[in-house]
C-alpha cells in the first residue's frame, strides 16, 4: 500500500514520462527513498497505479541492482566485482571489509549500520577498485583506506539525515 505522500509523488512524475510503466523506475525509487527499500505491498499498489501486473514490475526491480526488494542497512556499499576490479586486488579488499563489518556479501551488519552489495561495474575501471556507499564513489580504494571510508558513514546514514528510518 502505498502513502498519500509516495502517490502524490508518483503522480506528480507520470507528466515526464510518455506512458505510464516508463515512470516505473521513478516509482521505486520514490518509495525506496521513503522507506529504505520496497516491499511486495509496494510493488503491487506501484504495478496497479502503472497499469502494469506485479510480476512485471518485480522483473524490472530485481534487474537492478540500486532497488532494494528487501531491508537495508542505514549504508548500502555496492561493491564492484567486475574484470578490473578484480585485477586490482577486489577479493582480499572485499575480503577485509567482510572481516571489518563482520557480514558476508549481500549481508546486513547486525546493528544496521552498513550492508554490503557486490556490484558488477562502477564504471571507475580506470581507477580500479571501487566501492560506493550510498551516493559517495570511492576508487583506487586500498584495505588501508576502509577505515577511514567507513568512518566517514558510521552514524551519517542516508534515512537518519531524513529524519529516522522508515
Amino acid at each position: 500500500m502505498l502513502s498519500a505522500e509516495e502517490r502524490a509523488e508518483i503522480e506528480h512524475d507520470l507528466h515526464h514520462y510518455p506512458e505510464k510503466r516508463a515512470a516505473c523506475i521513478e516509482a521505486m525509487k520514490i518509495v525506496q527513498r521513503r522507506r529504505g527499500w520496497v516491499p511486495d505491498d509496494a510493488i503491487t499498489s506501484i504495478a496497479e497505479l502503472l497499469d502494469m501486473s506485479a510480476a512485471e514490475l518485480d522483473g524490472v526491480a530485481t534487474f537492478f541492482n540500486q532497488i532494494y526488494r528487501s531491508p537495508v542497512g542505514e549504508n548500502v556499499i555496492l561493491f564492484c566485482e567486475s574484470i578490473s576490479c578484480y585485477l586490482l586486488g577486489c577479493n582480499s579488499l572485499r575480503d577485509a571489509l567482510c572481516d571489518k563489518l563482520g557480514v558476508g556479501r549481500g549481508e546486513t551488519t547486525t546493528d544496521g549500520e552498513f550492508t554490503l552489495v557486490p556490484t558488477q561495474c562502477l564504471g571507475c575501471c580506470d581507477h580500479a577498485p571501487a566501492m560506493m556507499v550510498n551516493d559517495t564513489l570511492y576508487h583506487d580504494v586500498s584495505i588501508e583506506g576502509l577505515d577511514g571510508i567507513l568512518s566517514k558513514h558510521r552514524g551519517n546514514g542516508p534515512r537518519r539525515r531524513q529524519g529516522g528510518t522508515p
